[in-house]
Formats: structure tokens, C-alpha cells, sequence
């Protein structure tokens, strides 16, 4: 199928890079999005993500974050560089419910560097940090973070730089695939992020919860490089819940948000304000650990979302009744740094028939978790 024709609808982190390796594999492509790559509705929009490998007994993520983080610096150099910045990536734990142990084993058979910190480690090297509570640190020095927005923005340039077809243009809601020959391509991909639910309520719907996600910027002090990198590395506090914070952020303040899900939300029409308990929040744990920080001013906001299945797996499947469409999709919230490695499969799945992997098929919502399932983080 290397001359196939194939339609790729949603130009984020999934679809935008599908749609570049199915090009980059010699077939003819064209990518369709409602309101541009990396626009604020889409999951992903935004300044920036976290690039990272830690995943505590789920190595099957650390592997793919392995395959994709020098497929996102190659693409990088050759792109003009700017996007991604190895800061380093820092876990602080609070529990010792043996996720850093199996990170930093599935880290090294990964052969991906990691450090198992003690607090005085951690305070020596991070004094702006204020490590109480924390039992245990994990370092991840070859990790960082990438600007989402201009990623998406350059990944989909290259893509038509190299002969792809990108539209703007919107798929009515539901689809109805006996119907999709008016696009003129021979396979399709909705890579719709939270979209993908309303476009097969039946089959995705049901699987697939959008929450509303705040993210914080706050001002940091005039002239002071703590809380900016490198000396500020991308954090994330594992506790109870999981709070993160990327530094940079193209001078936009110092980024925090809690990683809990929220509530559910319209990804089309619900308004983008924050609230004020989300702030107060935010605010009380980041002037207990960044005790310098007391008292900095909100500066910016963000609200953007998560597209959750149950299992916080991601979709990467044909649709059981056409086999000529392919959907992808459920990032949970921790899916865009993915992108190149989903794409990769994508491709080789579309174009030679190489089997997927059955964690990510539609069929697994027909059963109940197995025994042990756990979430993202552990």
C-alpha cells in the first residue's frame, strides 16, 4: 500500500505525526483538522509537555517513550531545533508503594539513564525545593520537555513540505464510514483526541471520558533563574495525586497543575476559565514545596483536557465493522510525547499489515480489568 491513499482527520500529537511517517513511507496523504494543529480546544495545544520514560510496572510505556524520545530530538535537529529541552526530569515520591523501584528497573532495560536520589541528594542539588514529606527521589537526566503547540505546528509543515495535503476542515459528527469514499482515500484515521467519542458514540463513546484539566502560570521573582532551566528541571510529586511543573514555558511563569482528573467537560463549548478552588489549591501546595515562591502572582491560565479511557491505555485499532478505518486516540493525559512511536505503528499497521498490540484494541473494553490493573502512575 505504499501508493495508498489515505485520509488522516485531527492534526495533533497522534494524526500530525501519522500523518508525516505515512507520507514518509511513500503514500499519498492528506490531513484534515477542524481548527488548526495545535489549537487551544485540542489536547494538543498548550505551551508545553513533558517528555518522559517513567512508568512505574508499565513497561510497555517506557518502551515506547524510549522509541520516541530521539525520533522527537531527530525530528528536532532536522527541523531547525527549538523544541526540545533536556532539562532532566525529577520525581519526587511520597509513598513507598514500589513505583520507583520498577521505574528505574524498566528505565535501565530500556538502557535510558535513571538515578535513585535520597532527599539529602535532591536538596543538594535542588535547594529551591523544599523536599518535606518526600521519602525518595527518581532523576531521569535524559528526559525534558518539548513546546506542544510549535510541535504540532512544525510537524505538520514538514508534512506538507514533503508533499502531504493538509486541510481545515471538520468531519460531521457521527461518522458514518459506509460513507467516507467521498474523501477519495483507501483507509482512514481519526486521531480526533476528544472528539473521538462524539464521531463513534457507540464504539468509542462509551470508553472514552473528557475531563477538564487547569493548568497555572505564576511569576517567579524579577532576575532569579531557580525556577527556570536548567537550574529547574520538569518535576512531577508522586503522592496521593501526582502535581507537575515544567519550568521555561516560553516565559510565560512557572507552569503547575495537578494531574487528577476533573470534572467532564465539552471540549467544543465549555468556557476555558479557571476556577478559584482549583487556584487556592495549586497555590498551597506550590508555597509549601517552593517556599520562595510565596506569594507569587497568577499571571496565566490554561484550560485544556484529558480524553480518558478506563484503564488510562490508549486506542490504536481498525474499527471492527471497516477495516479500511483506523482509530487512535486515548492519550489519558499522558499520551502526546507518543506521538512519533504511535505513528510508527500506525504506519506499519496500515501499510504492511503488522499486527497491533492487543493492549490497545477496542475488544479489551468487552471484559473487566485483570486482576492487579492499576493506573497510569504505578
Amino acid at each position: 500500500m505504499s501508493a495508498a491513499r489515505i485520509a488522516v482527520v485531527g492534526a495533533g500529537a497522534f494524526g500530525g505525526w501519522t500523518a508525516l511517517a505515512l507520507r514518509r513511507r511513500g503514500a499519498r496523504v492528506t490531513l484534515l483538522d477542524a481548527w488548526g494543529p495545535g489549537h487551544t480546544r485540542s489536547s494538543s495545544g498548550g505551551e508545553t509537555r513533558v517528555i518522559r520514560a517513567t512508568y512505574g510496572r508499565h513497561a510497555i510505556y517506557t518502551d515506547m517513550a524510549a522509541r520516541a524520545m530521539p525520533m522527537w530530538r531527530a525530528f528536532d535537529a532536522e527541523t531547525g531545533g527549538g523544541l526540545f529541552r533536556k532539562t532532566g526530569v525529577l520525581w519526587m515520591c511520597r509513598v513507598e508503594d514500589g513505583f520507583a523501584a520498577a521505574s528505574a528497573a524498566a528505565l535501565r532495560a530500556a538502557n535510558l539513564s535513571v538515578e535513585e536520589l535520597t532527599p539529602r541528594d535532591t536538596a543538594s542539588r535542588f535547594p529551591q525545593i523544599d523536599l518535606s514529606g518526600v521519602t525518595s527521589a527518581l532523576w531521569e537526566p535524559d528526559a525534558g520537555y518539548v513546546f506542544a503547540r510549535r510541535a504540532c505546528e512544525r510537524v505538520v509543515d514538514r508534512f506538507v513540505a514533503e508533499g502531504g495535503d493538509y486541510r481545515q476542515a471538520a468531519i460531521p459528527a457521527p461518522v458514518d464510514v459506509s460513507s467516507l469514499g467521498a474523501l477519495e482515500a483507501d483507509a482512514f484515521v481519526f486521531a480526533c483526541g476528544p472528539w473521538l467519542g462524539g464521531l463513534f458514540p457507540d464504539l468509542v463513546g462509551p470508553h472514552l471520558t473528557v475531563t477538564r484539566q487547569e493548568v497555572y502560570y505564576f511569576g517567579t521573582p524579577a532576575g532569579d533563574t531557580r525556577f527556570v532551566d536548567p537550574a529547574m528541571p520538569v518535576w512531577l510529586d508522586y503522592g496521593d495525586r501526582v502535581m507537575y511543573g515544567i519550568p521555561g514555558n516560553a516565559h510565560r511563569g512557572f507552569k503547575i497543575a495537578d494531574d487528577t482528573s476533573g470534572p467532564p467537560m465539552d471540549p467544543t463549548t465549555a468556557p476555558r476559565d479557571v476556577s478559584a478552588a482549583g487556584i487556592a489549591a495549586v497555590r498551597d501546595f506550590m508555597e509549601r514545596r517552593f517556599p520562595a515562591l510565596r506569594g507569587a502572582p497568577l499571571i496565566g491560565s490554561e484550560v485544556c483536557q484529558y480524553e480518558a479511557t478506563p484503564d488510562s491505555d490508549f486506542i490504536i485499532d481498525r474499527h471492527p465493522r471497516a477495516g479500511h478505518v483506523w482509530i487512535a486516540g486515548g492519550g489519558s493525559g499522558h499520551g502526546f510525547k507518543m506521538g512519533p512511536a504511535i505513528a510508527e505503528r500506525l504506519a506499519s499497521g496500515i501499510l504492511d499489515g503488522a499486527a497491533l498490540d492487543p493492549r490497545f484494541a477496542l475488544s479489551r473494553f468487552e471484559a473487566p480489568p485483570p486482576d492487579g490493573w492499576a493506573a497510569k502512575w504505578s
